[in-house]
C-alpha cells in the first residue's frame, strides 16, 4: 500500500511553510479494518461485475449522493432518524440500474448465514448498494451484474488485501468522457487506508467511472481522463470546458463507494464522515458531482475502538483515503479495446 499523500510546502505570502507528513497508509486497504471483508465477481463476457463489502457482524451505515444522476438501493434507511442501525453488507455494482439486482444475491448469501436485522418471522439482511453505468463498454450491453454475481461476490469475499483496477465493479469502468467515448480512458476500482497511533483506521473503497478526469491531488497532475483527438496523450477536460459549446455528455457516470472505520460513531457522525469524504472525491475527479454523475458514498463505522479520536479528524482522513483510492484505481486498470489505461499513455498536464 503506497503512503497517503499531502502537499509537503504550504506558499503563504511568497514563503514556503513546512508541514507535517500524513500518517503512512497502513497495508490491506479497507480489508485492514476488522470485520470488513470484500468481494468481487468480474464476468466474462463483458467487462462488467459487482463489489461486495461484507459487514456480517453489523455495521452503523451512512451514505451522502452528491452527483445528480444517481442509481441505489436501501439509501433511505440510512437516514439517522430512520429505525435500522446497522448495515451487514454494501454492494457496488456495474450495469446501470440492472445491477441493483446484484444485491439480491448478497442478501441470498446472508440469508443462509442467518445474518440479518431481527423480525419475528425471519432475519432480513441489510443491504444498500449503488451502481456505476458501463453498458456501452465491451460489447452486449444484456450482459449485466445479476442477483448470481452478487452472491459469487459475497461468497468470494475475505479479509485478505483488496484487489484494485479492472475487477468487479471497476471492471468496466471508464473516466475522461466529456470529450466522448472515443476520448475516453479506463477507470477501476481501488482502495487505501491509515492507521493511527491511537489504533484507530479509516478506510475507502472507489469504483471510478466518472465523467471528468482523475488528477492526483498532492502535485496537480493528470493521471488520465479526456485523450487528445488522435488518442495518443492526455489532453484534459479542463480545456473542453473552457471552449464555446463544450460537449453534453448522457448521465451514464458515477464514482462510487465506501469509506469505513473502526472508531465507534452513530448514524448521524458517519453522514458526516460520508459528507467529508466527498472532498477527497472532488480532489481526486475534476469535474465531480456534475449532473451526468451518480456519485455516492457510503460510511460504515464497526464500532471496534472507542477512541478520542475527533470526528473532525476521522472525516478529513476519509476525504485522504477516498482520494487515494481513486488514484489507485486508474492507475491499477488494464485497458479494454477503445479505452486505454493509464499504463498505456505516458502521463501529461496539458
Amino acid at each position: 500500500m503506497t503512503r497517503v499523500t499531502a502537499l509537503g510546502l504550504l506558499a503563504a505570502s511568497g514563503v514556503a511553510l513546512a508541514v507535517a507528513s500524513p500518517p503512512a497508509a497502513a497495508a490491506g486497504g479497507i480489508t485492514g479494518i476488522e470485520g470488513i471483508k470484500v468481494g468481487h465477481h468480474t464476468l466474462a463476457a463483458r467487462p462488467t461485475g459487482c463489489t461486495v463489502v461484507l459487514t456480517e457482524g453489523g455495521a452503523v451505515g451512512a451514505v451522502d449522493v452528491r452527483g445528480a444522476a444517481p442509481g441505489t438501493r436501501e439509501t433511505a434507511l440510512l437516514d439517522p432518524a430512520h429505525t435500522v442501525q446497522e448495515v451487514h453488507a454494501v454492494v457496488l455494482a456495474g450495469g446501470s440500474a440492472f445491477g441493483l439486482a446484484a444485491a439480491d444475491g448478497v442478501m441470498r448469501y446472508l440469508e443462509e448465514r442467518d445474518v440479518g436485522y431481527v423480525t419475528q418471522a425471519a432475519r432480513v439482511p441489510i443491504v444498500p448498494a449503488a451502481i456505476l453505468y458501463d453498458l456501452a463498454v465491451g460489447g452486449d450491453p444484456s450482459i449485466r451484474p445479476t442477483a448470481d454475481c452478487g452472491y459469487r461476490a459475497a461468497r468470494a469475499a475475505t479479509g485478505e488485501p483488496v484487489a484494485e483496477g479492472s475487477v468487479g465493479a471497476g471492471a468496466g469502468a471508464t473516466v475522461g468522457k466529456l470529450g466522448g467515448p472515443r476520448r475516453a480512458m479506463k477507470g477501476g476500482i481501488g482502495t487505501a487506508l491509515i492507521e493511527l497511533s491511537d489504533g484507530v483506521r479509516v478506510a475507502a473503497l472507489m469504483a471510478v467511472n466518472a465523467v471528468g478526469d482523475v488528477y492526483e491531488p498532492a502535485t496537480g497532475a493528470l493521471i488520465a481522463g479526456v485523450r487528445s483527438s488522435d488518442g495518443r496523450r492526455l489532453a484534459g477536460a479542463r480545456a473542453l470546458l473552457r471552449q464555446p459549446a463544450p460537449a453534453a455528455p448522457p448521465g451514464e457516470n458515477t464514482t462510487i463507494g465506501v469509506v469505513a472505520t473502526n472508531a465507534a460513531l452513530d448514524k448521524a457522525q458517519l453522514g458526516i464522515v460520508a459528507r467529508m469524504a466527498h472532498d477527497g472525491l472532488a480532489r481526486a475527479v475534476r469535474p465531480a458531482h456534475t449532473p451526468v454523475d451518480g456519485d455516492a458514498i457510503f460510511a460504515l463505522s464497526t464500532g471496534a475502538v472507542a477512541s478520542p479520536t475527533g470526528l473532525l479528524r476521522i472525516g478529513a482522513l476519509a476525504a485522504d483515503v477516498t482520494a487515494e483510492a481513486i488514484v489507485r484505481a486508474v492507475r491499477a486498470a488494464s485497458g479494454v479495446p477503445g479505452f486505454p489505461a493509464v499504463r498505456d499513455l505516458k502521463e501529461s498536464t496539458p
